[in-house]
């Protein structure tokens, strides 16, 4: 018998042909230019990743908005803060379109400059040369001073908090004109001028009288104005009451310690924060955030703080998609996927790795449809078995504990085509670097299997969601194959488009953002 691969079939033949070689060195299909800079938008965060530095991820997204248009850009950059919640990548995009595209760049910066660290960030990166120039120019320049002049001293005072630049260095930039009194005497007591005390904002007053005495009430400052201070459990426990929903996620450690816990009604409060509905919609609370701080929290936590977490997990949830029919889904926990999600950062790595969002993608859509299969995947599938009935974190964990071997995506495919199993979604979690599994009539393995798989399924559709930001795929995108980059409710609702045949394709759900 003749070597099957040598002779493929009819179908295998007309398969796309690869078109680049990855980082990990296995043969893999380029994003088109609108898909990649999308895909860079959602989930890039300018760090160093497993297979690249954070250098070849700033040139690939600045190469990726000069091969697709302004008005692309500037819905990428939209769609990637209010849809994606990220950060450095919208600010990047709006920096660079005050380039590219002067008079499209004030509507951007006025939906993704949202917030104090996002004007310190852009700031940065204008400052940086990178997008072509090394100091704000006149209109960014005017775009900052606006935003300044239309904050109000609350959002000022947030916004003071951080350095390089500090909101000082930028008021001291862009010269913004104060519009009262009291604006002019904050501008002054920020960058060290001399100033009308009587003029001062209240909180400021209020704070610089806390500091020459501590046992004055706590002003309604930036918590962390007032954590450089030496606190007591009391106060503590005050600010554990006031400070926003994701610091509260962040410090819970910090305020056991403090001893907060043990005042009486602090834990009470702090449940009760943390399991607000309308908080976490504010918050924009991610799914794997809450795990994180689950899998976080140590022994001076209270339970029913804890208690707290697993529920707002659960309800953070609301948005991932019930999928109906035969569903598979696959989660990469090879080693690359060991690395955290937004990159290595010197001394600010996250501690949430792509294998996390993967476990908790998986054990989402397994609660919404119990009887979906989990096939875990490196080299070859990974026999697991998970609990349809278990808790979201426990199935996530379980699936996480699980991570190392080399990347091969085709594998589960291979073996649902082995096993000749009737599909209608499969939905493969992955930083897409596959490298075991060999090319196949000039086709990635993965494209060959789906193919098969097809033959039998005709109705059958894959989605690939792409964690990390290196622009190859293994299931080259067309009407039954959808690729999409992220790890946020934005991801979710892209699933449940498809799925349901509302869209077919990513770039089609970035193209509906307004600007």
């Amino acid at each position: 018998m003749a070597l099957k691969r040598l002779f493929a079939g009819t179908a295998s033949r007309f398969l796309p042909r690869t078109d680049v070689v990855n980082h990990a060195g296995g043969v893999a299909y380029a994003y088109g230019p609108e898909a990649k800079l999308a895909q860079l938008a959602a989930t890039g965060s300018l760090s160093d990743g497993f297979y690249s530095g954070a250098e070849a991820q700033l040139d690939d997204v600045l190469a990726a908005a000069a091969d697709v248009s302004p008005e692309f850009v500037a819905k990428a950059a939209v769609y990637a803060r209010k849809s994606g919640a990220m950060k450095d990548m919208p600010a990047l995009l709006t920096a660079y379109l005050t380039t590219a595209d002067p008079d499209l760049a004030p509507c951007v910066f006025g939906r993704v400059i949202d917030n104090g660290r996002m004007l310190r960030t852009f700031v940065q990166i204008m400052r940086s040369g990178q997008v072509g120039r090394r100091s704000l120019g006149s209109r960014p320049k005017r775009l900052v001073r606006e935003w300044l002049e239309a904050a109000s001293i609350q959002r000022l005072m947030a916004a003071a908090t951080g350095n390089d630049p500090s909101l000082a260095d930028i008021v001291r930039m862009v010269h913004p004109g104060p519009a009262s009194a009291e604006r002019r005497a904050f501008y002054g007591w920020l960058i060290g001028k001399p100033y009308d005390f009587a003029a001062l904002p209240a909180e400021i007053a209020a704070f610089e009288a806390w500091k020459r005495d501590t046992s004055l009430p706590l002003p309604p400052v930036p918590f962390e104005w007032l954590t450089a201070h030496s606190l007591s459990a009391e106060q503590w426990g005050e600010l554990a009451g006031r400070m926003g929903w994701q610091a509260l996620r962040m410090n819970l450690n910090t305020i056991a310690r403090s001893g907060a816990f043990l005042v009486p009604g602090v834990s009470g409060t702090v449940a009760r924060r943390l399991g607000d509905a309308e908080a976490l919609s504010r918050a924009r609370v991610m799914p794997y955030q809450l795990m994180v701080a689950m899998g976080q929290v140590g022994d001076g936590v209270p339970l029913d703080v804890q208690a707290a977490l697993e529920k707002a997990l659960e309800s953070s949830l609301a948005k991932v998609p019930v999928l109906s029919g035969n569903v598979v889904v696959c989660p990469d926990v090879s080693g690359s996927m060991s690395s955290p999600v937004t990159g290595y950062r010197k001394g600010a790595s996250s501690k949430v790795r792509c294998i996390d969002v993967a476990a908790l993608v998986a054990a989402a859509l397994l609660r919404g449809n119990r009887q979906a299969r989990v096939l875990p995947f490196e080299f070859n599938v990974v026999s697991l078995k998970l609990d349809p009935k278990a808790r979201v974190a426990v199935n996530a964990a379980k699936l996480a504990g699980v991570c190392g071997g080399g990347t091969n995506v085709s594998a589960p495919l291979a073996l649902l085509n082995r096993e000749r199993a009737k599909v209608d979604t499969v939905v493969i979690v992955s930083d897409n670097e596959s490298w075991v599994d060999p090319s196949r009539n000039g086709a990635t393995a993965t494209m060959d299997e789906w193919n098969r798989l097809k033959a039998r399924n005709p109705g059958a559709k894959l989605i690939c969601i792409d964690i990390a930001p290196y622009g190859t795929t293994q299931a080259t995108s067309r009407a039954d194959i959808l690729n999409v980059g992220g790890f946020t409710d934005a991801v979710f609702d892209a699933m449940a488009r498809f799925a349901s045949g509302q869209t077919r394709d990513w770039v089609e759900i970035v193209n509906e953002t307004e600007v």
